[in-house]
Protein backbone atom coordinates (compact mmCIF):
# COMPACT_ATOMS: atom_id res chain seq x y z
CA UNK A 1 0.00 0.00 0.00
CA UNK A 2 1.19 3.24 -1.03
CA UNK A 3 0.32 5.57 1.18
CA UNK A 4 0.00 4.70 5.40
CA UNK A 5 -1.11 6.99 8.35
CA UNK A 6 1.42 8.55 10.17
CA UNK A 7 2.11 8.69 13.90
CA UNK A 8 3.26 13.18 14.28
CA UNK A 9 4.08 14.63 17.67
CA UNK A 10 1.93 17.77 17.95
CA UNK A 11 4.14 18.62 20.75
CA UNK A 12 7.55 18.12 18.86
CA UNK A 13 5.71 20.54 16.56
CA UNK A 14 5.04 23.61 19.77
CA UNK A 15 8.31 22.98 21.90
CA UNK A 16 10.46 21.38 19.05
CA UNK A 17 13.34 23.07 16.46
CA UNK A 18 12.57 24.01 13.20
CA UNK A 19 13.93 20.83 12.07
CA UNK A 20 11.04 19.25 14.30
CA UNK A 21 8.49 21.61 13.19
CA UNK A 22 9.28 20.77 9.72
CA UNK A 23 9.20 17.17 10.23
CA UNK A 24 5.68 17.11 11.42
CA UNK A 25 4.04 19.76 8.66
CA UNK A 26 5.75 16.87 6.39
CA UNK A 27 4.41 14.07 8.15
CA UNK A 28 0.80 15.47 8.54
CA UNK A 29 0.84 16.69 5.07
CA UNK A 30 1.41 12.94 3.61
CA UNK A 31 -0.44 11.63 6.58
CA UNK A 32 -3.83 13.57 5.38
CA UNK A 33 -3.62 11.85 1.92
CA UNK A 34 -5.20 9.23 3.51
CA UNK A 35 -7.70 11.61 5.32
CA UNK A 36 -6.19 10.53 8.74
CA UNK A 37 -3.51 11.01 10.96
CA UNK A 38 -2.54 9.98 14.66
CA UNK A 39 -1.14 12.24 16.84
CA UNK A 40 0.11 12.54 20.41
CA UNK A 41 -1.79 14.82 22.75
CA UNK A 42 -2.13 16.85 26.10
CA UNK A 43 -4.90 15.54 26.87
CA UNK A 44 -5.79 14.09 30.66
CA UNK A 45 -6.40 10.42 30.46
CA UNK A 46 -8.25 11.01 34.09
CA UNK A 47 -10.51 13.76 32.50
CA UNK A 48 -11.14 10.87 29.62
CA UNK A 49 -12.28 8.16 31.80
CA UNK A 50 -14.20 10.28 34.21
CA UNK A 51 -16.15 11.60 30.94
CA UNK A 52 -16.91 7.82 29.75
CA UNK A 53 -17.67 6.88 33.38
CA UNK A 54 -20.53 10.13 33.25
CA UNK A 55 -21.78 8.88 30.12
CA UNK A 56 -22.04 5.21 30.37
CA UNK A 57 -24.14 5.90 33.46
CA UNK A 58 -26.77 8.37 31.07
CA UNK A 59 -26.58 5.84 28.34
CA UNK A 60 -27.90 3.23 31.07
CA UNK A 61 -30.74 5.24 31.66
CA UNK A 62 -34.32 3.70 30.58
CA UNK A 63 -35.12 4.78 27.15
CA UNK A 64 -38.00 7.45 28.66
CA UNK A 65 -35.32 8.84 30.74
CA UNK A 66 -33.18 9.62 27.75
CA UNK A 67 -35.72 11.06 25.65
CA UNK A 68 -36.32 13.57 28.42
CA UNK A 69 -33.07 14.90 27.12
CA UNK A 70 -34.30 14.76 23.15
CA UNK A 71 -33.93 19.02 21.53
CA UNK A 72 -36.54 18.84 18.85
CA UNK A 73 -35.60 20.89 15.49
CA UNK A 74 -32.37 20.95 16.61
CA UNK A 75 -30.62 18.87 13.75
CA UNK A 76 -28.61 16.62 16.38
CA UNK A 77 -26.87 19.69 17.57
CA UNK A 78 -27.63 19.37 21.06
CA UNK A 79 -29.16 16.86 23.52
CA UNK A 80 -30.08 13.22 22.70
CA UNK A 81 -30.63 11.72 19.64
CA UNK A 82 -31.62 7.66 19.80
CA UNK A 83 -31.01 4.38 18.29
CA UNK A 84 -31.88 4.59 14.27
CA UNK A 85 -32.16 8.06 13.63
CA UNK A 86 -29.11 9.01 12.01
CA UNK A 87 -28.38 7.51 8.27
CA UNK A 88 -25.73 7.77 6.50
CA UNK A 89 -26.13 8.67 2.77
CA UNK A 90 -27.14 6.11 0.21
CA UNK A 91 -27.82 3.72 3.19
CA UNK A 92 -31.52 1.76 3.28
CA UNK A 93 -30.50 1.04 7.29
CA UNK A 94 -30.70 3.75 9.96
CA UNK A 95 -27.41 3.35 12.26
CA UNK A 96 -27.33 1.13 15.29
CA UNK A 97 -26.25 3.84 17.63
CA UNK A 98 -27.55 6.56 20.22
CA UNK A 99 -25.78 9.77 20.62
CA UNK A 100 -25.50 12.95 23.18
CA UNK A 101 -24.55 16.45 21.66
CA UNK A 102 -23.18 19.38 23.12
CA UNK A 103 -21.23 22.54 22.35
CA UNK A 104 -20.42 25.74 24.30
CA UNK A 105 -23.50 27.78 23.15
CA UNK A 106 -22.61 32.32 22.74
CA UNK A 107 -24.99 34.60 24.36
CA UNK A 108 -28.54 35.14 23.14
CA UNK A 109 -27.50 38.42 21.63
CA UNK A 110 -24.39 36.93 19.60
CA UNK A 111 -24.74 37.78 15.84
CA UNK A 112 -24.10 34.31 14.90
CA UNK A 113 -26.42 32.75 17.40
CA UNK A 114 -29.20 34.99 15.75
CA UNK A 115 -28.90 34.44 12.30
CA UNK A 116 -27.69 31.14 12.68
CA UNK A 117 -29.84 29.61 15.49
CA UNK A 118 -29.44 25.82 14.10
CA UNK A 119 -25.94 25.68 14.57
CA UNK A 120 -26.05 27.59 18.19
CA UNK A 121 -28.61 25.66 19.81
CA UNK A 122 -29.20 26.01 23.83
CA UNK A 123 -27.60 23.68 25.36
CA UNK A 124 -29.29 20.38 26.81
CA UNK A 125 -27.37 17.77 28.83
CA UNK A 126 -28.53 15.61 31.65
CA UNK A 127 -27.03 17.25 34.36
CA UNK A 128 -30.56 16.50 36.78
CA UNK A 129 -29.99 12.68 36.17
CA UNK A 130 -26.25 12.92 35.78
CA UNK A 131 -24.99 15.07 38.25
CA UNK A 132 -21.83 16.53 37.42
CA UNK A 133 -22.07 15.36 33.94
CA UNK A 134 -22.48 18.95 32.65
CA UNK A 135 -19.13 20.45 34.05
CA UNK A 136 -17.01 17.37 32.96
CA UNK A 137 -18.31 17.59 29.83
CA UNK A 138 -17.47 20.82 29.39
CA UNK A 139 -14.05 20.83 30.71
CA UNK A 140 -13.99 18.27 28.30
CA UNK A 141 -14.79 20.14 24.88
CA UNK A 142 -12.68 22.79 25.66
CA UNK A 143 -10.19 20.64 26.28
CA UNK A 144 -10.55 19.07 22.60
CA UNK A 145 -11.04 22.13 20.96
CA UNK A 146 -7.74 23.88 22.29
CA UNK A 147 -6.54 20.75 20.65
CA UNK A 148 -8.19 21.04 17.48
CA UNK A 149 -7.15 24.63 17.10
CA UNK A 150 -3.17 23.54 17.57
CA UNK A 151 -3.62 21.00 15.55
CA UNK A 152 -5.11 22.96 11.90
CA UNK A 153 -1.65 25.47 12.70
CA UNK A 154 0.07 22.17 11.17
CA UNK A 155 -2.76 21.57 8.53
CA UNK A 156 -2.28 25.61 7.46
CA UNK A 157 1.43 25.33 6.75
CA UNK A 158 1.15 22.54 4.94
CA UNK A 159 -1.32 24.38 2.75
CA UNK A 160 1.54 26.95 1.88
CA UNK A 161 -0.83 29.52 4.47
CA UNK A 162 0.03 31.49 7.34
CA UNK A 163 0.16 29.49 10.74
CA UNK A 164 -2.53 31.28 12.08
CA UNK A 165 -4.85 31.09 9.08
CA UNK A 166 -7.33 28.84 10.50
CA UNK A 167 -7.64 31.40 14.06
CA UNK A 168 -10.46 33.76 12.83
CA UNK A 169 -12.27 30.95 10.82
CA UNK A 170 -12.57 28.67 14.12
CA UNK A 171 -13.20 31.48 16.45
CA UNK A 172 -16.68 31.20 18.05
CA UNK A 173 -17.62 28.36 15.44
CA UNK A 174 -20.35 25.75 16.13
CA UNK A 175 -17.76 22.92 17.04
CA UNK A 176 -19.81 19.66 18.34
CA UNK A 177 -18.64 17.18 21.14
CA UNK A 178 -20.49 13.59 20.37
CA UNK A 179 -20.57 10.45 22.79
CA UNK A 180 -22.12 7.88 20.87
CA UNK A 181 -23.07 4.54 22.27
CA UNK A 182 -23.18 1.43 19.91
CA UNK A 183 -24.87 -1.13 21.74
CA UNK A 184 -24.33 -4.85 21.46
CA UNK A 185 -25.00 -6.32 17.51
CA UNK A 186 -27.55 -8.94 19.23
CA UNK A 187 -29.78 -6.38 20.16
CA UNK A 188 -30.18 -4.52 16.95
CA UNK A 189 -34.10 -4.93 15.44
CA UNK A 190 -33.12 -6.33 11.97
CA UNK A 191 -29.95 -7.59 10.11
CA UNK A 192 -28.30 -5.18 7.86
CA UNK A 193 -27.57 -2.49 10.14
CA UNK A 194 -24.00 -1.92 11.41
CA UNK A 195 -23.08 0.88 13.78
CA UNK A 196 -22.09 3.68 11.94
CA UNK A 197 -22.07 3.19 7.76
CA UNK A 198 -19.46 4.56 5.49
CA UNK A 199 -19.30 8.12 5.61
CA UNK A 200 -17.12 11.26 5.29
CA UNK A 201 -17.78 13.92 7.90
CA UNK A 202 -18.70 17.76 6.95
CA UNK A 203 -16.64 19.99 8.94
CA UNK A 204 -12.90 20.65 8.78
CA UNK A 205 -11.43 18.15 10.91
CA UNK A 206 -12.72 15.93 13.74
CA UNK A 207 -10.69 14.23 17.07
CA UNK A 208 -11.40 10.80 17.90
CA UNK A 209 -9.62 9.91 21.33
CA UNK A 210 -9.16 6.13 22.74
CA UNK A 211 -12.84 4.24 22.73
CA UNK A 212 -13.64 1.68 24.94
CA UNK A 213 -13.53 -0.90 22.29
CA UNK A 214 -12.31 -1.57 18.50
CA UNK A 215 -14.85 -1.20 16.02
CA UNK A 216 -13.23 2.06 13.82
CA UNK A 217 -12.08 1.22 10.42
CA UNK A 218 -11.09 3.46 7.76
CA UNK A 219 -11.01 3.53 4.15
CA UNK A 220 -7.46 3.99 2.68
CA UNK A 221 -6.69 3.35 -1.18
CA UNK A 222 -9.75 1.89 -1.53
CA UNK A 223 -9.32 -0.82 1.27
CA UNK A 224 -11.15 -1.08 4.79
CA UNK A 225 -8.80 -0.74 7.61
CA UNK A 226 -8.84 -1.16 11.54
CA UNK A 227 -7.93 2.09 13.13
CA UNK A 228 -4.81 1.03 15.44
CA UNK A 229 -3.35 4.03 16.75
CA UNK A 230 -0.25 4.31 19.29
CA UNK A 231 -1.45 4.32 23.02
CA UNK A 232 -2.43 7.32 23.83
CA UNK A 233 -3.17 9.06 20.73
CA UNK A 234 -5.59 10.93 19.36
CA UNK A 235 -6.68 10.60 15.83
CA UNK A 236 -8.12 13.30 13.53
CA UNK A 237 -9.77 12.63 10.18
CA UNK A 238 -10.57 15.22 7.30
CA UNK A 239 -13.81 16.60 6.51
CA UNK A 240 -15.83 17.95 3.55
CA UNK A 241 -15.12 21.85 4.48
CA UNK A 242 -11.18 21.32 4.64
CA UNK A 243 -11.51 18.93 1.33
CA UNK A 244 -13.18 22.31 -0.44
CA UNK A 245 -10.48 24.98 1.01
CA UNK A 246 -7.77 22.44 0.00
CA UNK A 247 -9.21 22.10 -3.62
CA UNK A 248 -9.02 18.56 -2.94
CA UNK A 249 -5.34 18.51 -1.56
CA UNK A 250 -6.66 17.00 1.71
CA UNK A 251 -9.42 14.48 0.69
CA UNK A 252 -12.08 13.69 2.66
CA UNK A 253 -11.31 10.56 5.41
CA UNK A 254 -14.08 7.96 4.86
CA UNK A 255 -14.88 5.36 7.90
CA UNK A 256 -17.33 3.42 9.49
CA UNK A 257 -17.88 1.68 12.70
CA UNK A 258 -18.71 -2.21 12.75
CA UNK A 259 -18.70 -4.69 15.66
CA UNK A 260 -15.95 -7.34 15.39
CA UNK A 261 -16.69 -10.53 14.73
CA UNK A 262 -18.52 -12.39 17.25
CA UNK A 263 -18.44 -9.45 19.50
CA UNK A 264 -21.22 -9.12 21.82
CA UNK A 265 -20.11 -5.90 23.69
CA UNK A 266 -20.98 -1.99 23.47
CA UNK A 267 -18.70 0.63 22.38
CA UNK A 268 -18.74 4.21 24.02
CA UNK A 269 -16.60 6.72 21.47
CA UNK A 270 -16.47 10.64 21.92
CA UNK A 271 -15.47 12.77 19.29
CA UNK A 272 -15.66 16.28 18.15
CA UNK A 273 -16.56 18.12 15.26
CA UNK A 274 -13.98 21.29 14.52
CA UNK A 275 -16.78 23.49 12.32
CA UNK A 276 -15.51 26.74 10.28
CA UNK A 277 -17.84 29.89 11.23
CA UNK A 278 -21.22 29.34 9.38
CA UNK A 279 -20.05 32.71 7.49
CA UNK A 280 -16.84 31.31 5.71
CA UNK A 281 -16.93 30.73 2.39
CA UNK A 282 -15.82 27.46 1.81
CA UNK A 283 -14.03 28.54 -2.20
CA UNK A 284 -11.17 26.80 -2.63
CA UNK A 285 -7.83 29.19 -1.31
CA UNK A 286 -5.69 30.38 -3.90
CA UNK A 287 -2.30 28.48 -2.82
CA UNK A 288 -4.32 25.53 -3.64
CA UNK A 289 -5.27 26.47 -6.96
CA UNK A 290 -2.60 25.61 -10.38
CA UNK A 291 -2.11 24.61 -13.63
CA UNK A 292 -1.76 20.64 -12.70
CA UNK A 293 -4.83 21.48 -9.94
CA UNK A 294 -7.39 23.70 -11.43
CA UNK A 295 -9.97 24.68 -9.22
CA UNK A 296 -12.54 21.85 -8.45
CA UNK A 297 -14.91 23.86 -6.18
CA UNK A 298 -17.48 26.90 -6.43
CA UNK A 299 -17.76 28.69 -3.35
CA UNK A 300 -20.47 27.56 -0.79
CA UNK A 301 -20.99 28.50 3.20
CA UNK A 302 -20.14 26.58 5.89
CA UNK A 303 -23.85 26.90 7.04
CA UNK A 304 -25.03 25.91 4.16
CA UNK A 305 -23.06 22.94 3.38
CA UNK A 306 -23.65 21.83 7.28
CA UNK A 307 -27.61 22.22 6.49
CA UNK A 308 -27.14 19.94 3.23
CA UNK A 309 -25.52 17.24 4.72
CA UNK A 310 -27.93 17.18 8.04
CA UNK A 311 -30.84 17.36 6.22
CA UNK A 312 -29.12 13.81 4.08
CA UNK A 313 -28.40 12.03 7.27
CA UNK A 314 -32.02 12.47 8.46
CA UNK A 315 -30.99 14.44 11.17
CA UNK A 316 -33.59 17.46 10.03
CA UNK A 317 -36.62 16.93 10.85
Amino acid sequence: MGQAICDVDLLAFERGSELARAAVVDGVRRSLQTGFVYTSSDLSPDLLDTAYGLLAEFFALAPESKQRFVAPGSGGQTGYTGLLVETAEGSSHADWKEMLNWGLPLPANHPLRRRYPLQYPERVLPEEVVPGISSVLETFHNAIADLQRRFLRIIALGLGCSEDFFEEMTSDAPTLTRAIRYPPMADAPAAGHVWAEAHGDINLITALPRATGPGLQVQVEGQWLDALPPEGRVILNTGIMLERLSNGLIPVGWHRVVAPPGSQRERLSVVQFCHARPTTSLAPLACCCTPENPQRYAGISAADALEDVLYRINLLA
